[in-house]
């Protein structure tokens, strides 16, 4: 299988439970969701996305032939400067289970990388992930009920996305993430407030930005 990617980069992670902590970040091309063109945005049903993941043009985006030869470049944009502790790749998207296979997930332990995948929820995955977050979208039901954290974005008109829902599935950890937007003090406050009320759910920030990394 060979593979399409928009983006690869090393930086910190900056939401969810790993916040902080550096990775490769492998942002693959395509989404089952939504095409990445802003003409059909309000037709898709991830209408507030904030990623480009259109094409393969990104800093050290490209298309590649093997597993093999996607895991080295992987390993190559791991900053030689790090040392002590296990390399993190992020395998994000768009929507990443289109294209993550054991083949790849079997290479970059190869690599020594322990693998993170952040997904739509809507598409099994291959086994053998390390980390699996899911981000749920509205009215589209989720193949992926399990895993190491469920991260919404909070607050939703649709009744379906509402954390209350999603309190029974079987995650370590729940977050909320504000969304982003004109509103976001405002989502920002009502996240707090819901955290504070339901324990069980966290504040995630996109910490990425308020520092300015990619």
């Amino acid at each position: 299988m060979s593979y399409a990617v928009k983006e690869l980069f090393f930086t910190l992670q900056g939401e969810g439970g790993q916040t902080g902590r550096a990775a490769v970040f492998c942002r693959f091309t395509g989404c089952n969701l939504w095409n990445g063109r802003e003409k059909d945005r309000e037709r898709s049903a991830c209408v507030f996305c904030d990623t480009d993941f259109v094409g393969v043009d990104g800093p050290g985006g490209g298309r590649f032939k093997t597993a093999v030869e996607l895991a080295r470049t992987i390993r190559n944009c791991w900053d030689q400067r790090a040392s002590g502790g296990e390399p993190l790749v992020v395998l994000t998207g768009g929507e990443p289970g289109l294209q993550v296979d054991g083949s790849l997930l079997r290479e970059l332990k190869l690599e020594g990388f322990e693998t993170a995948i952040e997904t739509n929820g809507t598409l099994a995955l291959p086994p053998g992930l390390d980390w699996v977050t899911v981000s749920p979208k509205p009215g589209l039901p989720l193949e992926v009920t399990e895993g190491s954290e469920l991260k919404l974005v909070f607050p939703q008109s649709d009744p379906s996305m509402a954390p209350s829902q999603f309190n029974h599935l079987k995650f370590e950890h729940f977050y909320l993430q504000p969304m982003d937007g004109p509103e976001q003090g405002k989502n920002l406050h009502a996240a707090v407030d819901y955290c504070q009320r339901f324990p069980q759910w966290r504040l995630s920030l996109q910490t990425h930005k308020m520092i300015g990394l990619p």
